[in-house]
């Protein structure tokens, strides 16, 4: 699952990139999006900030209301759950990134391994959204299996969507949006760091 990704391009390109309306006015972000935190989406045939993240409400031992939980990550097999059936059935949209992120190696001493595609500066990942009374706007990237490099390095990855099936998944059926939630087929590189995953936001994790 995908708990960090970069995207390194200004918001004017991404617009451009993805034919949509830059609807930000100005507004920057950092390269690396955490869980909880804001990134762009491609939604409407507008470029938006939205939070990365649907709020799970989370009760303590007593009953007691805590801090809301972002759920980033989305299971195809379960978009027709309660949680999410009716933001993939009405609000579905295109996540721009350069690359993700997962953890590799031994517990407690783990490391970033970037995943991308080979030759490409940007390209989506599946994902649907919906408005929150907690942080307004909010967004949750589609996983399904991995294959190829990515299997190297966990059991699940993002949908990457060609530039073809963008209209298919933004405004296609639910029948044929879910068509799209396969595995990448093509190559993606591998770029195994030795900066620590562990500490700091690159530590949430969230699927449902």
């Amino acid at each position: 699952m995908c708990n960090l990704y970069r995207m390194t391009k200004v918001p004017s390109e991404v617009a451009q990139w993805f034919d949509a309306v830059d609807a930000l006015g100005g507004a920057n972000f950092g390269e690396e999006v955490y869980p909880g935190y804001p990134g762009l989406v491609a939604a409407g045939g507008e470029l938006k900030r939205m939070n990365w993240g649907f709020p799970l409400q989370m009760k303590g031992k007593s009953g007691q209301l805590l801090k809301p939980k972002p759920v980033n990550n989305t299971r195809t097999d379960k978009l027709d759950s309660f949680f999410w059936r009716h933001s993939f059935e009405e609000r579905r949209c295109l996540i721009p990134i350069t690359a993700w992120a997962e953890a590799e190696g031994p517990k407690g001493r783990m490391t970033r391994t970037w995943l991308s595609l080979p030759e490409t500066e940007l390209f989506a990942c599946a994902g649907v959204w919906r408005r929150s009374d907690e942080w307004g706007d909010c967004y949750s990237m589609v996983m399904t299996d991995a294959a190829g490099a990515a299997a190297d390095v966990h059991t699940r990855m993002p949908v990457i969507l060609a530039a073809e099936d963008y209209a298919g998944w933004t405004g296609g059926s639910p029948v044929e949006a879910h068509a799209l939630c396969r595995p990448w087929p093509g190559e993606i590189t591998l770029d195994r760091t030795d900066q620590p995953w562990a500490g700091g936001a690159a530590a949430q994790r969230s699927l449902l």
